[in-house]
């Protein structure tokens, strides 16, 4: 497990993939560093943290509507 700390990343109603998801890793991560893609579920809570790297995902505004 990595001890640095990364900063968050955040993502609008646009970024989401599905019924409010977004998977991880995401199209800005370099692709020598991946896992297996999973989905993470932002809009419950407005974040969600990747279970294999750490990252965390951060819902910026609103929630897309039927969320």
């Amino acid at each position: 497990m990595s001890t640095t700390t990364q900063a968050a990343v955040h993502v609008t109603a646009k970024d989401l993939q599905g019924p409010g998801v977004v998977f991880c890793p995401n199209p800005k991560m370099t692709q020598w560093s991946t896992h297996p893609r999973v989905y993470l579920d932002v809009v419950t809570t407005g974040e969600a943290v990747c279970p294999y790297c750490g990252t965390k995902y951060v819902l910026d505004g609103p929630a897309p509507h039927g969320h």
